[in-house]
């Protein structure tokens, strides 16, 4: 048997490989802290052939300040297909109001073989308000969140859990489409499929569902990590309110169909960005985005599966800077809990803080005097606080611009051909 100081140099020699070995995936380090980042990690077994990654969105609008001002963000058009659950039904969150909307957070798994784990994500002051396949519960349930000003009544909290998840990477995956009216084949949430992680089978109490991903979605009160404002010279004034390095930023901006974007690396402190040429190209640009996003941990092809859902909305019209949430942030906002828990995980979230640019107030402008309802709706998500900005930028203006408003959603609506609209690599 060996000595006391023999068993305890091997049990301490044990306990850092383990600690080690948690940094190490099939496919090298994690992008947040050795695997461990957000996963509530302690007195948990883990899993050591189990690698979790995520990606998702954060939106909000930069007010007068460059902070991020309440809005209603999911005052627009249906996204998603008619399988995908809904609090409250599709309709009741269309007058819901935060700072920020969460925006197709998806889950993959990778293992060689089959493994059941369970899952937790709460959400800090917000609610859960899509979600697939079918959780185990939703906290606060539908019945809970009656006021649509709840999340800024109440403070509320929230949180979605799936207690049996298998992950089966020989599995062959049958996976839904929606087959109602008004389901499209080429319907953005398909893309998040196209990656190599495994197919997952989640327990439901209406049976097993099939999908190669968690999904939810939400929207909170809580306050961005960043700021932005125009100077008087036109540049954009970046402000990290973090504790934490912001990774990347990455300015964007389009007009009709010229787009330009500037690379603004980390950002520790503050800086100042011009506003881009709206020269580049659309490959020149997603394939930089990519570079941004698999440079923090995820796959090539996770990486082209977020930039393919997101074409439509991350590149329409307008002006935003993107960032990379630092790690500790997405942490404290939104805490992941898999049990067990992979050997090595990586969560990537982009931040979008939409500007209100001169370009973009002019162009509104336009709009309203001209009655073009066709324009009009390329801003409807937003079309709330650019209005108010403009207003509180010229009140002598505000009776007009209401006048103006109404006289707009009056006049004949002409439906665009959607697949005209799309990005293409010619732009």
């Amino acid at each position: 048997m060996p000595a006391p100081a023999t068993r305890f140099r091997v049990l301490a020699l044990a306990v850092l490989c383990l600690a080690l070995s948690a940094g190490f995936g099939p496919h090298g380090f994690g992008a947040q802290g050795f695997g461990m980042q957000g996963l509530g990690m302690h007195d948990q077994r883990i899993d050591p052939d189990l690698t979790a990654h995520e990606w998702g969105t954060f939106t909000s609008i930069a007010g007068r300040s460059g902070q991020a001002v309440g809005w209603s963000p999911l005052n627009g058009s249906a996204d998603l297909p008619s399988f995908v659950e809904h609090l409250n039904g599709a309709q009741f969150k269309l007058g819901l109001r935060g700072t920020v909307r969460m925006e197709t957070p998806v889950l993959y798994f990778y293992s060689p073989h089959e493994t059941t784990v369970s899952v937790k994500v709460a959400f800090s002051r917000g609610i859960m308000t899509e979600w697939y396949s079918p959780a185990s519960r939703v906290e606060p349930g539908p019945k809970d969140v009656l006021d649509r000003k709840a999340l800024f009544q109440r403070h509320v909290n929230g949180s979605i859990s799936w207690d049996s998840v298998t992950v089966s990477p020989n599995l062959a995956a049958s996976f839904p489409r929606g087959n109602l009216p008004g389901d499209e084949d080429d319907n953005q949430y398909y893309a998040a499929r196209e990656t190599s992680a495994a197919p997952l089978v989640v327990k439901t109490a209406a049976g097993s569902q099939q999908e190669k991903f968690l999904f939810y979605r939400g929207v909170s009160t809580f306050s961005v990590p960043i700021s932005a404002t125009i100077t008087s010279e036109g540049k954009l004034h970046i402000t990290n309110l973090a504790q934490q390095e912001i990774p990347s930023v990455f300015l964007f901006e389009r007009r009709g169909d010229k787009l330009g974007y500037r690379l603004g690396g980390a950002l520790r402190n503050e800086m100042s960005l011009d506003p881009p040429d709206l020269t580049a190209t659309f490959e020149s640009m997603t394939r930089d985005l990519a570079d941004i996003l698999t440079s923090q941990g995820l796959y090539p092809d996770e990486a082209n599966a977020m930039i393919e859902t997101w074409r439509q909305s991350w590149f329409e019209e307008g002006s935003r800077l993107f960032y990379i949430v630092p790690g500790s942030f997405l942490s404290a906002i939104l805490p992941l809990t898999i049990q067990p828990a992979p050997v090595q995980t990586a969560r990537v979230f982009v931040g979008r803080l939409e500007l209100i640019t001169p370009a973009t107030t002019q162009s509104v402008e336009k709009i309203l005097a001209n009655h073009d309802i066709a324009g009009l709706q390329k801003y409807t998500r937003f079309l709330e606080p650019i209005l108010e900005e403009m207003k509180a930028a010229n009140p002598a203006q505000a009776g007009q611009i209401d006048r103006d408003l109404d006289l707009t959603y009056r006049s004949p609506i002409v439906q665009p051909d959607r697949k005209s609209t799309r990005l293409n690599s010619s732009h």
